[in-house]
């Protein structure tokens, strides 16, 4: 394992084509963003963390806006917009119901819906939309929610980006309970073939569990509780997804998954199968979930470290 450069914080990760388009959004320039989404096809999983990345960068620029104006047909364009119109509706706060600027962005979505049928895009921004905006467990907007799922699962079944999204909104901090997001979580895997980071779910409700328990109980709960010390969802994750998965397609998601894996098993002390992870994911840490345990980079760092040396080969005697 050799040593790794400083944190990349770019958030198109190793994805060398659409770094390039940040860069020439960040200018204004829109045709690099119609290229790159037509050249993805019907990668959906690459077109979602595609299309989310750029809708970051764009949120606050005018590049989406002025495409969808130039070319109203376009699904690629109506896709982006429908991602930045969605991140825009979010400024008010959440949990506000029906606003202005959420109806803007549902529309925008039927609109790119309707321009590339086979596209579960859009239908993972309502999952976002309603997620965000839902009044507090409300039960007719939960309703909505399942609606638009089997629309997701109509188009992408093992959609990583969906699964995550859906997660989240079962989050007791959102809408759901403790015991239903570990059960679906759960529930998911064991239908998911082997080989998709799907398995790493029950991995991200573990933390969120972890930080929810230190913001509700505090210097009570403490730092030396770690939850994934003998946790079996650390070694399903580590059978069904990583031994199973291919190198060398890795999916648009693949960092973020492999930060939670590698988060679990240095919590776990499983250091040696931690060198591995550590090495596929490079320079690219995330704040998510390291920085649920203290500071993301340092943590991050000081398990890299330990992994490295803990899979070093013992010297030869002479």
């Amino acid at each position: 394992m050799s040593p790794r450069p400083a944190f990349d914080r770019n958030p198109a990760f190793d994805d060398g084509p659409l770094r390039k388009v940040i860069e020439d959004a960040a200018m204004g320039r829109w045709e690099g963003a119609r290229e790159l989404l037509a050249a993805t096809g019907a990668d959906w999983d690459r077109r979602v963390f595609r299309l989310q990345v750029l809708a970051r960068v764009g949120v606050r620029l005018t590049f989406a806006d002025t495409w969808a104006q130039a070319e109203p047909r376009s699904p690629h364009a109506l896709a982006l917009l429908a991602h930045v119109q969605a991140l825009r509706s979010m400024a008010g706060g959440r949990g506000r119901g029906r606003s202005e600027a959420m109806e803007r962005a549902w529309e925008a979505c039927d609109a790119a819906a309707n321009a590339m049928p086979p596209d579960p895009s859009p239908y993972i921004v309502r999952l976002a939309l309603l997620r965000f905006h839902s009044p507090d467990r409300d039960r007719a907007w939960r309703a909505t929610v399942r609606q638009v799922w089997e629309q997701v699962e109509q188009r992408d079944r093992w959609n990583r980006e969906a699964h995550h999204e859906l997660l989240t909104y079962m989050f007791p901090a959102w809408h759901g309970t403790g015991g239903e997001m570990f059960h679906w979580a759960q529930e998911r895997c064991a239908h998911a073939p082997r080989g998709l980071p799907l398995h790493v779910l029950p991995l991200v409700a573990l933390a969120e569990s972890h930080r929810q328990r230190m913001e509700k109980d505090g210097h009570r709960y403490g730092l030396t509780i770690h939850p994934w010390t003998d946790n079996p969802s650390t070694q399903q994750a580590w059978e069904n997804w990583w031994a199973y998965r291919a190198p060398a397609r890795q999916h648009a998601g693949f960092h973020e998954d492999a930060n939670y894996l590698a988060h679990a098993l240095s919590f776990a002390n499983r250091r040696m199968e931690a060198a591995e992870v550590f090495d596929a994911i490079g320079p690219y840490a995330t704040d998510v979930p390291w920085s649920y345990c203290g500071d993301a980079q340092t943590l991050f760092s000081r398990h890299r470290s330990w992994a490295v040396k803990a899979s070093a080969p013992y010297p030869q005697r002479r």
